[in-house]
């Protein structure tokens, strides 16, 4: 027996992942959305679904009169949530149970216990769970927060009592820091969770980032003290930019069984503490000498799930609606093994070369999940014609990949991102791949600081060895060539019989960066013998260039390779090695003629300041007339919640 109509009060990938496991149970499916979402994936993924107010979160996904007026109105048996929605309202929930509403997840204690940092702390503290030094208490202003910055000794960490996602949480390492710190966690938390309490922390300097998958069943829902808890194994997320997780993995290298038991016993001794009922995620930052620290407790279905799942074999949603619906856990301690590796990346919708990632927005003009490789899961709620806009997260998927080890794992992942194609926005693809084949990343020597540390200057892209550059000229001089050729056809005849092309041979230069290289191609078969730099290269393909997708074989290495774009000066980018380059390929007269084109000026932008990422102001700190110096904050833009200090570049006058 199970339920027969659950509510999703959600939206995206994580939405399209409930409902899958619905279908599977026989569920029927009411989705929620904004009227921005109408179109959404998960909207036409659901047996029913309702509107319940515009784009921004707070009147829609989080509008909690209008959820609750849909429950009533389709009769929904259970309600799946958004990890946002306050306390109260899961509390109204609640109290309707005994109209037959089911919350799927743990009890309104806690959530509330969990979802604040402070009480979650002191609960930790109380249940012998290893804490991070620091003040327990709500912090009040700017000024108590340098006096307790001082006490603790910095750097310290400035959290968000009630955040979660990276939002509301600054590092700080001086008293100038703390008091921008509060100012834009404060503003953040209020406009994120509508709660601005924070507290301060002191910051592990070089830790990892550790999470436990805790899965707790009470006999009874939320009556039942007895039940029994396990711990699923942990999952490894170091690899972060702004204190979100980037790539995340499943098991860690670094713990060992003996720490990796410590750690469980810990989480499943706070999961009882909090008497908690639902499936859920127990943080923790563990040092170099494997020192490990409570961090939070996140009361929901997180977004690297699936990592957990393919080395458990068990199916996290369906085990919370069966623990909603009072039945049993079906497994013990003893039965929860670490099969394989997996690895997951969060593809979004971001400019890597800005800060690691800045929001992008725009329609995916084309959209192809890599399924066709081996071992590949995606999680995603979006398709090809779906809008990346600045109302909601800027995710596009979750990329999980499955191995028998780690480095089949991560080989998986590899081929997976060369073969993912997204146009229509800027994408963390190249930085993604990057890290993964890092060799500190494959060593296993990470941390939280592991993109700082790697790309000290920023993330560049990749740098192509010598041998990859030929390989990526001689790929491009291979691609004009084929082109040429096929322009020459139509319907597989030549478009002017009589002007039979005997040409085998073309002479090209080709501009990559700040070089030029001449490139001499000739053609045998299906296959191109190119040289470059004095030395020949066979290119191989069946050269289908209308595919987004281009298998090509440089003595006998294969690649996979993606054209974006193209036009008539000869202009092309093309993404190889998940790095996207820009390249002008012309014929040696061209080449020689482009000298005598006039090169347009570069405009000056040294006195203008220009948003780096779509978002809304929602603060101005000058007017016109006022003289401010290089430095000096002019505004503030929030970016899908985010808010960011925009300074002059220069000084002069507004």
């Amino acid at each position: 027996q199970t339920f027969e109509k659950l509510l999703i009060a959600n939206r995206g990938e994580i939405a399209c992942r409930v409902i899958k496991t619905c279908k599977k149970m026989g569920i029927k499916t009411v989705a929620i959305h904004s009227d921005v979402d109408a179109n959404a994936v998960h909207v036409k993924m659901a047996d029913e679904a309702v509107c319940v107010g515009p784009a921004p979160t707070s009147k829609s996904y989080l509008n909690m009169d209008a959820i609750m007026e849909v429950i009533k109105k389709t009769r929904a048996q259970a309600v799946s949530l958004n990890e946002s929605i306050c306390c109260s309202f899961i509390s109204s929930l609640f109290l309707q149970a005994s109209e037959g509403v089911t919350f799927i997840g743990p009890d309104t204690h806690a959530i509330q216990a969990m979802g604040d940092k402070i009480e979650s702390k002191l609960l930790a503290k109380n249940a012998k769970v290893n804490t991070i030094p620091g003040f327990d208490g709500v912090v009040k202003d700017a000024d108590e927060a340098v006096r307790i910055a001082r006490e603790i000794g910095y750097p310290v960490m400035i959290k968000a009592s009630a955040g979660g996602g990276g939002k509301g949480m600054r590092i700080a390492w001086d008293d100038e820091e703390t008091r921008e710190g509060f100012r834009f966690s404060s503003q953040e938390a209020a406009s994120s969770f509508g709660d601005d309490r924070l507290l301060i922390e002191k910051f592990i300097d070089n830790p990892r980032h550790i999470e436990i998958q805790v899965s707790v069943l009470f006999f009874q829902v939320l009556a039942d003290k007895h039940g029994n808890a396990l711990w699923l194994n942990e999952r490894e997320c170091s690899i972060q930019r702004r204190n979100q997780k980037v790539v995340e993995e499943a098991p860690s290298t670094f713990l060992d069984p003996e720490t990796r038991r410590a750690m469980g016993e810990q989480a499943v001794a706070l999961a009882k503490a909090v008497k908690y009922s639902s499936a859920g995620t127990v943080e923790f930052l563990v040092d170099s000498s494997k020192n490990f620290y409570f961090l939070e407790m996140n009361t929901r279905l997180q977004v690297e799930h699936p990592v957990t799942e393919c080395i458990t074999g068990l199916d996290l949603v369906q085990e919370m609606i069966r623990v909603a619906k009072g039945y049993p856990l079906r497994h013990k301690q003893a039965d929860i093994p670490i099969n394989g590796w997996a690895v997951e990346c969060r593809v979004y919708a971001e400019d890597p070369y800005k800060s690691f990632g800045l929001p992008s927005i725009g329609k995916l003009s084309q959209y192809q999940e890599p399924l066709h490789v081996p071992s590949v899961r995606v999680d995603s709620g979006i398709q090809q014609g779906s809008d990346i806009s600045i109302y909601y997260d800027p995710m596009i998927s979750k990329l999980i990949t499955y191995g028998s080890n780690r480095a089949e794992a991560l080989k998986r992942m590899e081929e997976a991102l060369d073969n993912y194609v997204i146009r229509g926005v800027a994408h963390n693809i190249s930085l993604l791949r990057e890290v993964i084949v890092h060799p500190r990343f494959v060593k296993g020597d990470i941390s939280t600081k592991f993109l700082p540390e790697v790309y000290p200057d920023g993330f560049k892209g990749h740098k192509l060895t010598d041998l990859e550059r030929r390989e990526l000229l001689a790929t491009a001089a291979s691609l004009y060539v084929a082109e040429q050729l096929r322009s020459q056809r139509f319907l597989g005849t030549p478009r002017i019989p009589i002007a039979k092309s005997k040409r085998s041979s073309w002479e090209l230069s080709v501009r990559l960066g700040d070089g030029i290289y001449p490139v001499a191609v000739s053609k045998d078969g299906t296959s191109f013998s190119v040289e470059v730099d004095g030395m020949k290269l066979n290119v191989t393909s069946e050269w289908n260039l209308a595919s987004p997708l281009l298998s090509v074989t440089i003595d006998g290495t294969q690649r996979t390779i993606q054209r974006l774009s193209r036009n008539a000066s000869g202009d092309t980018s093309i993404q190889f090695l998940g790095t996207v380059y820009k390249l002008q390929i012309l014929t040696k007269v061209a080449a020689e003629l482009s000298k005598y084109m006039p090169e347009k000026a570069a405009e000056d932008t040294s006195s203008i300041l220009r948003s780096p990422m779509p978002g809304a102001v929602v603060a101005v700190s000058v007017k016109p007339g006022d003289t401010v110096s290089e430095g000096q904050e002019i505004c503030v833009i929030e970016a899908m919640k985010m808010q960011n200090s925009m300074i002059a570049a220069k000084t002069g006058k507004v």
